[in-house]
């Protein structure tokens, strides 16, 4: 039986047929390009996962169409025009195999960064008009020539002639989004050309239309070529995002220049329409944290939808499919599916089975996918095996083992889902009457509600796969000792750590405000800047009370780059939103009843302060690991017991442990 049908019935790009209304959303696959620039085994598995268990269209991450124009890395992207034989052969295999499970996949090319590049990225600076860099303005873009322009227009109908003849349905061109270099070229505040290629709409929208004009004339037109789109930058400025619902004026292109210039492009000859929102000055908005509601461009798609008429595909945070089925209302054609397609790849078959409680959830962490874009390829902080799908799965046990597991936080859950799997007897002790760890006051604040979602599918999974779990029940020694198990996994997590300050106020945790246990007043200090305090304190503001952040480091979240970007920069801009008061390179050096004394330097002032919470880090318990360390059985330590650190960690080390049991 088939549950949310609107989702499952056929629909068109152009004259191509898709089987369903579901898409994959592409994502840029850094690091998975071969020597010769085409799609690496582990490439053309990734995509083959998820054709296999539904998606009716996969449109790839974003391959370059020149490598010379910027100087990129060579073994950055895949690139068709790197060795055009190479890519066609890697490529037409993949798609063969696509094909098999009745999907179509579209090649999704890119025209190169500009002032968005992180600096380093490239070896030539380059831009529409001379600009800063986006993340550095002490480095300069100078203005592309005219010959370079053209260049980077034949790359693009090189590039999709070569995608026909390795077997993809269509190309998605990477054009007017996100801040690249082609958006880059449409907005007005980025591009000062007094050329062909500056000046009115249609003349900044050149580069777009004469690359679909291009493709159309070398390809045919019956190749679909669909148009990746952001409608509104929502900039304030350079470097300054618009958060949902603000009030601003719009410094990038407003919503009446998206709907004028999609028109120019759809009469230009694009297919389709990829909506959302956002630049890389905007960048929270291209890729929604979890401190955005669901469906963030539905909006968008609404307006587009009743403006031009061909398919609108959309993602978003769409994960609910009564949302999704919502959407194929007035908002798009087509649904799209990123980050929760890099969770789960069996996604879009539960869904149309109706297992949603099966259904591994995205965390809105951008940890695994692009937070390790700098250090490896784009992967999934929930699911380790993300993009290395035939190398490093589960592989069933020669030798069954019965495995005692001491914690049911996130590491021992997922230790116990993956040995279970492969086929061991599996014991967890959970020493509490709940599972989760510290998953369960993380995920207290409506924004963090996906780490409850998390919990209940390890719950779920481990219910499905026979796992016994022993609630109240602390592992000793002596319990361990006396169980008769193989192998023994410590997952036993870490607790706040206590700060005591001079005075009369006692400090609270902030895990005892989370879970109700202390009550927060009207006016809260924070003592402690990290993730936890944060996120501690936006949530509470959320609720009217006044929060200050006192952090003894010069920057809060422990200095930039610390967590992924968007999930910093749209964090930092609603601290400011909501007014909260943040204190850097500062620390409580005194309490009263309602106030404390923080001191910067050589200056002190007193904070009003109802609650003082302590958000100074975790220490792990380990105690049970050495105290067992030495049996003559193997003992593993895991997870914050071992070492302190986020989710992602947690579970890849698990996985990576249990798997080779």
């Amino acid at each position: 039986m088939t549950c949310y049908s609107e989702l499952f019935t056929p629909t068109h790009i152009g004259k191509v047929q898709l089987k369903n209304r579901t898409s994959m959303a592409p994502m840029g696959p850094v690091g998975y390009a071969d020597a010769f620039g085409g799609f690496h085994q582990r490439l053309q598995d990734y995509y083959v996962q998820r054709a296999r268990h539904g998606v009716g269209l996969i449109i790839t991450g974003i391959c370059s169409v020149d490598t010379t124009i910027e100087g990129l890395p060579t073994v950055g992207l895949p690139c068709p025009t790197t060795m055009p034989i190479a890519f066609i052969h890697s490529c037409y295999q993949m798609n063969e195999r696509i094909h098999a499970y009745g999907a179509k996949c579209f090649l999704q090319l890119t025209g190169g960064l500009g002032r968005s590049a992180l600096p380093g990225f490239i070896s030539k600076n380059i831009a529409p008009s001379e600009q800063t860099n986006r993340f550095d303005p002490r480095t300069v873009h100078r203005e592309m020539t005219k010959e370079e322009i053209m260049k980077l227009i034949e790359g693009f109908v090189k590039s999709a002639v070569i995608a026909k003849r390795a077997g993809f349905d269509g190309v998605e061109v990477h054009a007017v989004h996100e801040g690249y270099l082609l958006d880059q070229f449409a907005i007005e505040l980025f591009n000062h050309r007094t050329d062909e290629f500056g000046g009115s709409l249609e003349n900044r929208l050149r580069v777009s239309t004469m690359i679909v004009q291009g493709i159309k004339k070398a390809c045919g037109p019956d190749f679909p070529v669909s148009l990746r789109y952001s409608l509104k930058s929502c900039m304030k400025a350079l470097r300054q995002g618009g958060l949902p619902g603000e009030e601003y004026e719009e410094a990038g292109k407003d919503i009446a220049e998206g709907i004028e210039a999609a028109k120019i492009l759809v009469a230009a000859g694009y297919d389709a329409l990829n909506v959302d929102a956002g630049t890389y000055d905007s960048w929270y908005w291209n890729h929604p944290p979890m401190y955005f509601e669901d469906g963030p461009y539905m909006e968008f798609g609404r307006i587009l939808k009743k403006e031009v008429d061909v398919p609108i595909i959309l993602a978003g945070k769409l994960d609910d499919p009564k949302l999704a089925v919502q959407a194929l209302e007035d908002c798009c054609d087509i649904v799209s599916y990123g980050r929760a397609l890099l969770c789960d790849p069996e996604y879009v078959e539960k869904v149309r089975t109706g297992r949603l409680d099966e259904i591994r959830p995205c965390l809105g962490c951008h940890e695994g996918c692009l937070g390790r874009i700098a250090n490896g390829p784009v992967s999934c902080a929930v699911n380790p095996a993300c993009g290395r799908e035939s190398i490093y799965g589960i592989i069933p046990a020669l030798k069954k083992k019965k495995v005692l597991i001491a914690g049911g936080g996130v590491a021992g859950m997922e230790a116990a889902r993956t040995a279970a799997i492969a086929g061991h007897s599996v014991v967890v002790c959970e020493k509490s009457d709940a599972l989760g760890g510290n998953l369960i006051p993380g995920g207290v604040p409506h924004f963090k509600r996906n780490d409850h979602k998390l919990i209940d599918w390890y719950k779920r999974q481990l219910e499905l796969l026979g796992v016994e779990v022993r609630y109240n029940t602390a592992v000793t020694p002596e319990y361990a000792k006396s169980f008769g198990a193989d192998v023994i996994i410590t997952a036993t997590g870490s607790h706040a750590r206590k700060m005591e300050f001079p005075g009369v106020k006692k400090a609270v945790s902030a895990e005892d405000v989370l879970m109700g246990r202390e009550t927060a007043g009207d006016h809260v200090v924070i003592v402690g800047g990290g993730l936890v305090g944060c996120e501690t304190g936006l949530w509470l503001a959320t609720q009217g009370k006044q929060v200050s952040i006192v952090e003894i480091m010069p920057e809060l979240l422990g200095g930039h780059g610390k967590i992924p970007h968007m999930n910093e920069f749209m964090l930092m801009d609603l601290l400011k939103f909501h007014k909260i008061d943040v204190h850097t390179s500062a620390s409580v050096v005194d309490t009263a009843e309602s106030t404390v004394t923080v001191k910067k330097g050589d200056e002190a002032q007193q904070l009003k302060a109802d609650t003082l919470i302590a958000a100074v880090g975790y220490l792990s318990e380990n105690g049970l690991y050495e105290a067992l360390k030495d049996l003559d059985i193997p003992v593993y330590n895991i997870g914050d017991s071992s070492q302190v650190h986020n989710i992602m960690y947690a579970i890849w080390n698990a996985y990576e442990l249990a798997r080779e049991l």
